[in-house]
């Protein structure tokens, strides 16, 4: 019998532990990423019953497939609960997010929720932000050069995230662009620079949002990361 890969041990190992947080009758927001994606697997084939408000079209598709209902975040839902993907966690548990693309919505969700948890796997633990990673920064079209221009003078190298020969396109319309976010640079001040940034429409850096991370290990452990 071969080997179970470590990769999809750790990812099991987080969505098992998320499923535990999740209670009957809570309304959930789910964000994006493997780990995610088993955990709403998990959810589908339980006996918990819950509602979600998801944050891309493919956990929307996904969540449809298991049989979650679906909502809207219309203004009358408050989420009980965000789990989410995260592509980088510093000790701090502050987060860069955005390689899938739904930077924006995953903001959204999460900051629609009273506790937002991060579900992924340990090798997205990382000492300092950007080691790994670079940082998305999610832009209007228009104009999107003069936006490049300005993020130059903030964060070294951005460049417009292409696919398939042409630029990617977010689920609402807009490009992105991945920065490099070098050690020297604080990632809270390069957020409020980023926010007063015209032409950005959002930012992967999540700070000050996770109440913890749950991170699967290859043994099957869980890594728990609380935040100060």
């Amino acid at each position: 019998m071969a080997e179970p890969d470590p990769q999809t041990v750790a990812r099991e190992a987080a969505a098992a532990a998320a499923a535990e947080l999740v209670e009957p009758g809570m309304t959930i927001g789910l964000g994006s990423g493997r780990a995610v994606w088993r955990l709403v697997e998990l959810l589908g084939s339980g006996s918990v019953q819950v509602r979600g408000a998801v944050a891309s079209e493919r956990t929307h598709r996904l969540a449809r497939d298991v049989g979650i209902e679906v909502v809207e975040l219309d203004g009358s839902v408050e989420l009980d609960l965000a789990l989410d993907g995260a592509d980088e966690v510093d000790p701090e548990l502050r987060l860069i997010k955005g390689g899938g693309g739904a930077l924006l919505r995953e903001k959204i969700v999460a900051s629609a929720a009273r506790r937002f948890v991060v579900v992924a796997e340990v090798e997205k633990q990382v000492p300092r932000l950007g080691q790994t990673f670079r940082l998305p920064v999610e832009v209007a079209r228009f104009a999107w050069r003069d936006t490049r221009r300005r993020l130059a003078a903030l964060l070294p190298l951005p460049e417009l995230r292409m696919t398939a020969g042409e630029p990617y396109v977010t689920d609402e319309g807009h490009y992105i662009l991945d920065c490099e976010l070098t050690g020297d640079r604080d990632p809270e001040e390069i957020a409020r620079e980023l926010d007063r940034t015209p032409g950005v429409v959002e930012h992967g850096l999540f700070i000050g949002m996770a109440e913890r991370a749950l991170l699967g290990r290859p043994d099957g452990e869980v890594n728990l990361v609380l935040a100060a």
